[in-house]
């Protein structure tokens, strides 16, 4: 069955397109920064969300808003911060204003990685989108995806 399957409705003809793009590009990221850098796509993601911290108002992200911002579970990101703390990437500190409150950030170490990583994602990704291009299933979504512009 492929995605543009008729006995699928377009609904699910769509999602499975979707499901087959993410699956394609997440595989060829992940070779990538594996191989070059002993990172994981999640990883990676985790490292560039919270390296766009800052000390201004509402600059630092709560582990409920980095968990949603990498899209896992509050265990799943909190379990992700502890390996990358244990490998000296990541530090963690208590909110100065509200003891309750767990802030985590991104070490010098952590942001080189990220830096060196960096182009390496990005040129898996452009690979895979132009892959993908190719596809007569998913050139439809690529084309979706590469106009879209996401607000700064």
């Amino acid at each position: 069955m492929t995605a543009t399957d008729p006995s699928l409705t377009s609904l699910a003809q769509g999602w499975c397109a979707l499901s087959l793009l993410h699956g394609r590009i997440e595989a060829r990221i992940e070779r990538a920064l594996q191989a070059g850098h002993n990172l994981s796509a999640r990883e990676y993601s985790l490292l560039d969300v919270l390296s766009r911290q800052h000390d201004g108002e509402g600059g630092h992200l709560q582990m409920k808003q980095v968990a949603d911002a990498v899209v896992l579970s509050h265990s799943a990101t909190t379990r992700l911060v502890t390996r990358l703390e244990d490998r000296g990437l990541l530090s963690r500190y208590l909110c100065p204003t509200d003891r309750r409150g767990i802030y985590t950030n991104v070490t010098k170490a952590g942001l080189e990685l990220l830096e060196e990583a960096r182009p390496t994602n990005n040129e898996a990704l452009r690979e895979a989108y132009e892959e993908a291009a190719g596809n007569p299933e998913l050139a439809p979504l690529v084309e979706v995806v590469a106009s879209m512009r996401v607000p700064a």
